[in-house]
Parts: structure tokens; C-alpha cells; sequence
């Protein structure tokens, strides 16, 4: 398999956030890998949408969603876990990120088990603070570049055709924009 290139990520997040299902994110920690099939996503826009972190502008928080995509934006969310997004947006956009909401996991099992004290395997990769706990993934890896071999990149993987478009969740402002995608078994 290769690693996705810089080009996969210079469209238009909802594109983005689409295509990246089936595709493989890859967190290599002390020589081990560590990975899982990305099952859920959700786009991110600029100025047109007033759910995302880069609506207001720029600041030191959200800055990666306003640079070159292919590059990993790391917040901490509530205080409690850290999400991960990958920038994306055409050059024509300001800004944009697709937050990867879930996994399948794949390599490294084990690992995600002892990173999320024993949890039933179902629950191990099935939400963002959970899948970046379970990859051990903080704002260390913020602004990392995933389109090369490193701590943090993404795999070209299997493109799904059973996919539904539905709602982003967890947001109070865009609710009418179908922007969060999920495989469907």
C-alpha cells in the first residue's frame, strides 16, 4: 500500500472526508505500528461553516486548518481527549479539516487494549477521543505532515461504496449539512 499524497487532500473537506473511508491510518510509536480502518469521518469548513474551528479566523488554536493540507490538526476537546482532523480544502479555501471520528482496528491491537485499560474491543477505536487514545495521539503529533512515512500517515486502502451521508454530531450550529460519513456493514 501507498501513502496517500498531498493532492488526495486538496479538495473540498466533504470530498475528503468521504474518501477517506476504507483508507488506513497508521501510528507507528517506538518502531510499532498501530493501525485501523477509518469507518467515520466529518468535513470541516472555513467561513461557510459556523460548526467549524476555523469559522472565526485563525488563532494559535486552529492554525493547521488554515495551512497546507496533508497535515494532522490536534485539539483537546472539553479537556478530556484529544481529536485528530487532517487538513483538507482546495486552494481556493481559506481553510478545512476532516475529523476522523472512528476505526476498525487492524495492527497493534493489543496495544490499543492496554491504551484503553481492557475495554471491550468493540469500544476500543468507535469515537475520536477514544481512537486517539487508543493510538496514543496528542498534540504532539499536531501539525505533523501524514503524507509521509513517520509517526502518523495514512494508507491508500479500499475504496467503500457503502457509505452513508448523515448529520455531523455533537454541534449546535450547520446541523442541516450532511458533512459526516459513515461505512455502513
Amino acid at each position: 500500500m501507498i501513502i496517500l499524497q498531498r493532492n488526495f487532500y486538496e479538495r473540498s473537506s466533504p470530498v475528503v472526508a468521504r474518501d477517506l473511508l476504507g483508507k488506513i491510518l497508521v501510528r507507528v510509536i517506538d518502531g510499532q505500528v498501530v493501525s485501523g480502518i477509518i469507518t467515520e469521518t466529518e468535513a470541516y469548513g472555513a467561513d461557510n461553516d459556523r460548526a467549524s474551528h476555523a469559522y472565526r479566523g485563525k488563532t494559535n488554536r486552529n492554525a493547521p486548518m488554515f495551512e497546507m493540507v496533508g497535515h494532522s490538526y490536534v485539539y483537546m476537546s472539553y479537556g478530556l481527549h484529544f481529536c485528530i482532523n487532517i487538513v483538507a480544502h482546495t486552494v481556493t479555501e481559506k481553510a478545512g479539516a476532516v475529523l476522523i471520528r472512528a476505526l476498525k482496528p487492524l495492527d497493534g491491537i493489543d496495544f490499543m487494549r492496554f491504551k484503553r485499560n481492557f475495554i471491550k474491543d468493540k469500544l476500543l477505536t468507535d469515537g475520536p477521543g477514544k481512537l486517539s487514545q487508543a493510538l496514543s495521539i496528542d498534540l504532539g503529533l499536531n501539525k505533523h505532515d501524514v503524507t509521509e512515512e513517520g509517526k502518523l500517515y495514512i494508507l491508500d486502502g479500499q475504496s467503500e461504496s457503502k457509505i452513508v451521508a448523515t448529520p455531523r454530531i455533537g454541534i449546535s450550529q450547520e446541523q442541516d449539512l450532511a458533512w459526516r460519513f459513515v461505512i455502513t456493514v
